[in-house]
């Protein structure tokens, strides 16, 4: 990972939610100076620019129990395909939302790429909420609180069907970390899928060091390595104001720096993603700021 040059795509999508303002994330982290940052980590960086994403004001949601679905599949297909350009490229890719709708497609165009070469991924899922809700269980249909169901196999077949084989990750191969805000729908889901579970109370009994070292244990072993699927909101508020569903709680800045630090030094890391980031609700773009630093740390930035 460390010679690879980086090469992000934004995905200014914010039809998967019910706040607008994550749209403008991708905009917040350019602002912040992303493409500078990382080339002076001594990595070359190409900004491959965004995908196209429809605005919800022009589109029919179709499906109350999954809004705007049909639309986020496409944006999503789009998406898989320059993923997998990245990899073909031999580069490492950088995804920049947008509602955490657009890891159904950046997982499933990691997932393909490494099942073509008759590999599997690990994917390390960080996020306040458990996004293991289907139609059926979703109290607001948005989708938004979906990816990591259907990345699992479970959801929208318009979703699932994005990847080269369903699921996407086994759920053996899968870790989600620091959940505080669970829908009562998807609790059953997430017990019953076989994804090893670090809330917050595990977070604060164990210490995010452990979490990290139990983690990557489990998403590295009989994988090609894993993905990061990094949801802003899982930093505590005090911390990351602006994002797009913020619940208090969360994990510290030091602690989320240290996730990051550990992804890097596993030397296991095929991909990041950020999600999340809002503006509207941020203070003067402290969050994409934020942001910024932890995608250093996550490409390998040191104290010393």
């Amino acid at each position: 990972m460390a010679l690879k040059k980086v090469a992000m795509i934004g995905v200014p999508m914010d039809l998967g939610g019910g706040l607008r303002g994550v749209d403008m994330g991708p905009s917040a982290i350019r602002i912040a100076g992303i493409g500078r940052r990382i080339e002076e980590l001594g990595r070359e960086f190409e900004d491959r620019g965004n995908v196209p994403v429809l605005r919800p004001e022009t589109r029919d949601p179709r499906n109350p129990r999954a809004r705007f679905v049909g639309t986020i599949a496409h944006s999503c297909e789009r998406l898989r395909r320059r993923v997998e350009r990245i990899l073909d490229d031999g580069a490492f890719p950088l995804v920049v939302g947008g509602d955490h709708s657009i890891a159904c497609g950046t997982v499933a165009g990691i997932s393909s790429w490494h099942a073509r070469r008759k590999k599997k991924i690990g994917l390390i899922w960080f996020d306040a909420h458990a996004d293991m809700n289907t139609p059926e269980t979703s109290p607001t249909g948005n989708v938004h609180g979906m990816p990591l169901a259907c990345v699992l196999g479970h959801g929208p077949e318009e979703l699932l069907k994005l990847a080269a084989s369903v699921p996407m990750v086994d759920p053996g191969h899968a870790v989600l970390i620091g959940i505080r805000s669970v829908d009562p729908g998807e609790r059953e889901i997430v017990r019953e899928s076989g994804i090893q579970v670090y809330s917050m109370r595990e977070i604060d009994i164990l210490g995010m060091d452990r979490v990290m070292r139990e983690a990557i244990d489990i998403v590295t072993k009989g994988t090609a390595g894993f993905h990061l699927s990094f949801d802003m909101d899982g930093c505590d508020p005090a911390v990351a104001p602006g994002v797009g569903t913020p619940v208090s709680g969360g994990v510290t800045h030091r602690e989320a720096h240290l996730l990051l630090e550990h992804a890097a030094e596993s030397k296991k890391l095929l991909g990041l993603e950020l999600t999340e980031i809002n503006p509207i609700l941020d203070h003067r773009n402290m969050t994409a700021e934020l942001a910024v630093e932890f995608v250093l740390s996550g490409l390998g930035k040191r104290i010393v």
